[in-house]
């Protein structure tokens, strides 16, 4: 698997040319409980259990994770 980093603006492109993503959002449950914003469709797995939900992750379109 291929991990790339990608500013908010090369996303922001990438969604403006309807390219589909699955968002996963890898914060801890702490951060994510005090976050004022939260992706409605994002599959929320925190970083330090990824391995153990690969099977919740797409594999039929990019995938973007992010954190605080």
């Amino acid at each position: 698997m291929e991990s790339t980093r990608i500013t908010v603006d090369e996303l922001k492109e990438r969604m403006d040319r309807k390219e589909e993503f699955a968002f996963v959002d890898t914060r801890n449950p702490k951060a994510w409980t005090e976050a004022e914003t939260k992706l409605p469709d994002a599959i929320r797995i925190p970083a330090d259990e990824v391995d153990e939900h690969l099977d919740q992750i797409p594999k039929d379109r990019t995938v973007i994770t992010y954190c605080t």
